[in-house]
């Protein structure tokens, strides 16, 4: 029997699909995954698949009536680009559906008398910095600093983090039942880089996208300034670190949501890397304003040593050498 009963939404994501492959590899999970498209043919096989809408209520009600889970990893979201065009779509998406599985997994911890984990990852959208020059000056940002985020994307990520908070520390008792709360844990983080999948919908993805166009011969304009700098992580660092903490004991951490992250890039950096591995690569500068506008907003660097003090978190992609070559060698394999 599987130690483990596990649920993934968003699951065709780029997250999601790297996500079920390294519990697969474990080997000790029964993984259900759900996603409005069908999982990847060469992913077949790894979990039990619901092609389905969560905004659907009975979806949600049948995964509460035919399964008892122990972990939820709610990936499911509409990311931060897309969210400026969909608003509303967002919210409901990204706020209600976030809820309703909160409720589930609180009834579920309940009627099992065990605790239920709740994996949410959030963003480094949650922070609106007031100006570049603020951006600039500020060591890393920590957890409680410069939360004002100014995207729909980013007021429904601490939103949930917040309430996620709430239910673990003020689960809704039933009458006659036991006092048993969920256990909502969240990582806030940066932008996340794959060799394996394309970027779709988020604001951090100008450094992927450029490096997957140069990889497929395709010339590049980015959305921002060259000067334009954020925190990255490598896709196996970001999925490592789920699991990480969701295997941290309880009594070890110190709070419900920490920052994670590896490095800090800029455009220009990307651009310059990029063309060392695919020389010849057509690189510009094409800045969306709208865009441009989200980014300036969010931090060049985030401090993450909570994590790394209650959870042992550190990324193994750490260097930009070590980054390159994990790339170039994948993504040239990818697309060959």
């Amino acid at each position: 029997m599987p130690d483990k009963k596990v649920l993934i939404t968003g699951a065709c994501g780029e997250i999601g699909q790297a996500l079920i492959q390294s519990l697969s590899e474990e080997g000790n999970s029964e993984i259900i995954s759900l996603d409005l498209k069908p999982l990847p043919e060469k992913m077949v096989g790894m979990s039990k698949h619901h092609q389905a809408d969560l905004l659907d209520k009975d979806v949600i009600a049948s995964l509460e009536n035919n399964h008892s889970f122990t972990h939820i990893y709610h990936l499911a979201a509409v990311l931060s680009s897309t969210a400026e065009l969909n608003p509303i779509l967002a919210h409901q998406i990204n706020s209600c559906i976030t809820i309703d599985l909160l409720e589930m997994a609180a009834r579920i911890s309940q009627a099992g008398e065990y605790s239920v984990k709740f994996l949410f990852p959030s963003s480094i959208a949650v922070y609106g910095l007031p100006d570049l020059p603020t951006k600039q000056s500020v060591p890393p940002v920590k957890e409680n600093q410069f939360t004002d985020p100014t995207t729909m994307y980013g007021c429904s990520k601490l939103y949930c983090e917040k309430v996620g908070a709430y239910y673990s520390e003020n689960f809704h008792q039933l009458d006659d039942q036991p006092p048993t709360r969920l256990d909502f844990r969240a990582i806030r983080f940066p932008g996340i880089i794959s060799a394996f999948t394309v970027p779709s919908g988020g604001t951090s993805d100008f450094g992927p996208e450029m490096i997957h166009a140069a990889a497929q011969g395709l010339p590049y304009d980015s959305f921002v300034r060259s000067d334009v700098t954020i925190p990255f992580m490598m896709m196996p660092d970001a999925v490592r670190s789920l699991i990480m903490l969701a295997d941290a004991p309880i009594e070890k951490l110190s709070q419900r949501v920490y920052n994670i992250t590896s490095f800090s890039y800029s455009a220009g950096n990307f651009k310059e890397m990029t063309q060392n591995g695919f020389p010849g690569a057509e690189i510009g500068f094409k800045p969306d304003p709208k865009r441009q506008a989200i980014v300036d907003t969010w931090p060049a660097d985030i401090d993450d040593s909570p994590a790394r003090q209650d959870w042992g978190w550190k990324p193994s992609y750490e260097t930009t050498e070590i980054c390159q070559n994990y790339l170039f060698e994948n993504i040239t394999k990818h697309y060959a």
